[in-house]
């Protein structure tokens, strides 16, 4: 597999908008080679009736159920606000909108 040129790493580099100098472009070509390979190596061992996953070990949720609980009033919740207007929280306008 041919490697990737330091031009294809400063074309890259050009698209991205990122300015590298002469020995990073050589650096990086190296690494984004090596990156290339590993890829490829994942892909030949990769056979037909393996399926792709995220997580090599199957996850479960850890999460607890949720569980229904009565919550404030509206009255309770809106005691402590500087100002309200029909049940709801009143804020200065930020927008400019109506």
């Amino acid at each position: 597999m041919p490697g990737i040129s330091r031009e294809e790493v400063a074309h890259l580099a050009r698209l991205a908008r990122l300015e590298l100098k002469d020995e990073e472009l050589d650096h990086f070509a190296g690494q984004l080679d090596d990156i290339i390979g590993a890829v490829a190596a994942v892909s030949d061992v990769a056979e037909e009736d393996v399926p792709p996953t995220s997580h090599p070990l199957p996850l479960t949720n850890v999460m607890r159920p949720d569980v229904v609980r009565p919550g404030l009033t509206p009255e309770q919740a809106l005691s402590g606000a500087p100002a309200q207007e029909q049940q709801r929280f009143k804020v200065p306008q930020i927008l400019g909108e109506d």
